[in-house]
């Protein structure tokens, strides 16, 4: 079994790997890490959660300590990683604290971003749509960029950033090393590592690219729009653990999160509507245990990094079939076995028959459909906001437990009854 004492590192990296907790190297840091430090353009083919931040943040921030004249860029597609990778390098540079570093990236002042940049910190994390934001005002050149990275290069264009990384690619020095991270490889990948590798980039691939995880455990539950909300309840208390919820729109997110916190599940949501504070603030608080599930739209399909999330549950299916893999790929994380349950409305079958032509074709596990049981009248529809229904007398909280509803996860309650069942009455008229 290799490990990190194999690369050689600087003092200063071997403190903080031990600090940190690190011992031994994943497939993709032992074969990217000595390519890296070598100097080679690579591109890095690896499933989520197999520790590609670590593998080019250790060789980056080795160049950066051996050559001062030098400095980085990394560009994610999500504020979520760009903080994410912000507070690995933190605690990777914690006994080397001159390498700084600023992440820019929307939702907050530019001006904060703006005097960071003013001190001339050696690493930039950037969002391509903040990066540019920057670029036409002036308040940056990358003159002095001698490392790229493009992580989560596939999402990136998946979101649209192709036209902000070309406009990138215009300002940067063509004399650098350049490596490119993903998760899948297609046609529109390729594509862009031509325009942004050498023509002698190395390949490193682990493991098996757009297939899902063997550790995810999966589960596909027939069922309809108007009866997820019971099904939803039902999973929950089958299921123990942090739960992340996918939803198909940030209204839907957000109905789905006042549904729970009504039961008196401690719940929050995160989508691109949410102010950065407010998607902070809900991360922070899945990771320190303060809520149990969080209730999310793809915006945080790549951008958590939680490894005790115990369940992942499609609410609604993905738009992109790709997405499916990325989404359940949350949990199972570092070897541990994971949940995914999806949710297969009449009108879903169609996106979810891709989903399985995907999952065949990579050689992934198709999970076998089961009829869930009905739980709710045909005739209430989930897509309205059924404010009278769903509100509880007054907000529930762990101050006032006797407001919450019956439910398995409020302390000293029973387990829940079908909705129909304790459901709120609409007031008479």
């Amino acid at each position: 079994m290799a490990h990190f004492d194999t690369f050689k590192l600087l003092p200063p990296l071997k403190q903080a790997l031990i600090a940190l907790g690190y011992k031994n190297p994943t497939p993709i840091q032992e074969k990217a890490i000595p390519s890296i430090m070598a100097g080679a353009d690579i591109v890095g083919n690896a499933q989520t959660g197999t520790g590609k931040t670590a593998a080019f943040c250790i060789p980056a921030l080795t160049a950066l300590l051996k050559s001062p004249e030098k400095n980085a860029l990394i560009l994610v597609p999500t504020r979520e990683l760009a903080l994410q990778i912000e507070k690995f390098w933190l605690g990777l540079n914690q006994f080397c604290k001159e390498v700084d570093c600023v992440s820019l990236i929307g939702g907050v002042p530019m001006e904060n971003q703006v005097k960071k940049l003013a001190k001339n910190p050696r690493l930039i994390i950037s969002t391509p749509g903040r990066m540019v934001d920057h670029l036409q005002h002036k308040n940056l050149n990358l003159n002095k960029i001698t490392l790229l990275v493009l992580d989560e290069a596939d999402r990136m264009l998946d979101m649209g950033f192709a036209p902000q990384l070309n406009e990138i690619l215009h300002v940067l020095p063509k004399k650098r090393q350049t490596l490119l991270f993903t998760a899948t490889w297609d046609a529109d990948t390729n594509e862009l590592a031509k325009k942004f590798l050498t023509h002698n980039s190395e390949r490193i691939r682990v493991g098996e690219t757009s297939k899902a995880a063997t550790t995810v455990k999966q589960k596909l539950l027939h069922t309809t729009q108007d009866g997820k909300r019971d099904l939803l309840l039902e999973e929950l208390n089958a299921n123990p653990g942090s739960t992340l919820i996918f939803a198909g729109t940030q209204a839907k997110a957000d109905r789905v999160a006042e549904f729970l916190e009504s039961y008196g599940i401690e719940v929050n949501a995160l989508h691109g509507g949410r102010s950065q504070g407010q998607r902070k603030t809900a991360l922070r608080e899945l990771r320190e245990g303060k809520i149990r599930v969080l209730v999310a739209t793809d915006v945080a399909a790549r951008g958590i990094d939680v490894p005790e999330i115990a369940h992942v549950i499609n609410y609604d299916l993905p738009q992109i079939a790709g997405d499916y893999i990325h989404r359940i790929g949350r949990t199972g994380r570092a070897g541990v076995t994971g949940l995914s349950t999806s949710f297969l409305a009449p009108e879903d079958q169609r996106r979810w028959d891709e989903i399985e032509a995907l999952l065949k074709k990579t050689d992934s596990s198709v999970p076998k459909a089961a009829h869930a049981k009905k739980l709710r009248a045909a005739n209430v529809a989930d897509l309205a906001p059924e404010a009278e229904l769903v509100k509880a007398p007054k907000k529930p909280t762990r101050s006032n437990p006797k407001y919450k509803r019956d439910n398995a996860w409020a302390k000293g309650t029973v387990s829940v009854k079908p909705a129909h069942e304790q459901r709120i009455k609409p007031k008479s008229k």
